[in-house]
């Protein structure tokens, strides 16, 4: 039967022999996505190379989708206005969809700002593999961070609808993961950090076939 999706019509969807549950018996694994988000200069790029590097160390097949990577090749036609930045989000899920489909543990590090664009990705995958991570750091040091100059540019008047600054940051409600790192609490390390993520990948049984 074939069918239209969006603007494409007469599509038909071929199913192949091997499946999901065949990559990851191959790669003794379950496939899954990581989802990073949080202000810019909170360490997402930071913490997803850090578990990246853990878990092949662990004999785990990562691969990392950094948003400002992606924005070099198939999201370079895309602005910062609100409408593509959701289209830049929806681009990524959907690739993140295919790599854990294929068995990946696949890890997305990107602000992500706006709470519908992440629920809709979570709605691209099964129920349970979709591990939002909330790296809650307070503006005032992502920006006294500030890695890229950015904040300073914002603040300028030279950037427009940088989050946090002129545009907002949505917490996500109901994540899986909140790595705090407050001034009072002390900063907990990238590698730190990835192992709370590495221990829950453990427990839910991710990190096995």
């Amino acid at each position: 039967m074939v069918s239209n999706v969006g603007n494409s019509t007469n599509i038909l969807w071929h199913d192949c022999p091997i499946q999901k549950r065949d990559r990851q018996q191959l790669l003794q694994q379950r496939g899954c996505v990581v989802w990073l988000t949080g202000l810019s200069g909170s360490g997402k790029s930071t913490l997803a190379c850090a578990l990246s590097r853990s878990l092949h160390a662990r004999g785990k097949l990562t691969y990392i989708l950094d948003g400002d990577n992606v924005r070099h090749g198939l999201n370079r036609d895309l602005s910062f206005r609100a409408e593509d930045r959701s289209e830049n989000i929806r681009r990524i899920g959907e690739v993140a969809k295919l790599f854990a489909d294929a068995g990946l543990i696949c890890i997305t590090s990107l602000i992500s700002p706006y709470q519908k664009d992440r629920d809709a990705c979570r709605a691209l995958v099964p129920e349970g593999d979709f591990i939002e991570v909330f790296i809650d750091v307070p503006l005032h040091v992502c920006e006294a961070r500030d890695p890229k100059g950015l904040y300073k540019l914002a603040r300028a008047g030279k950037i427009k609808g940088f989050t946090g600054i002129d545009d907002p940051y949505e917490p996500p409600s109901s994540c899986e993961i909140v790595l705090q790192q407050q001034q009072g609490n002390g900063f907990k390390s990238p590698c730190e950090m990835a192992e709370i993520v590495i221990s829950y990948l453990e427990e839910k049984g991710y990190l096995r076939a």
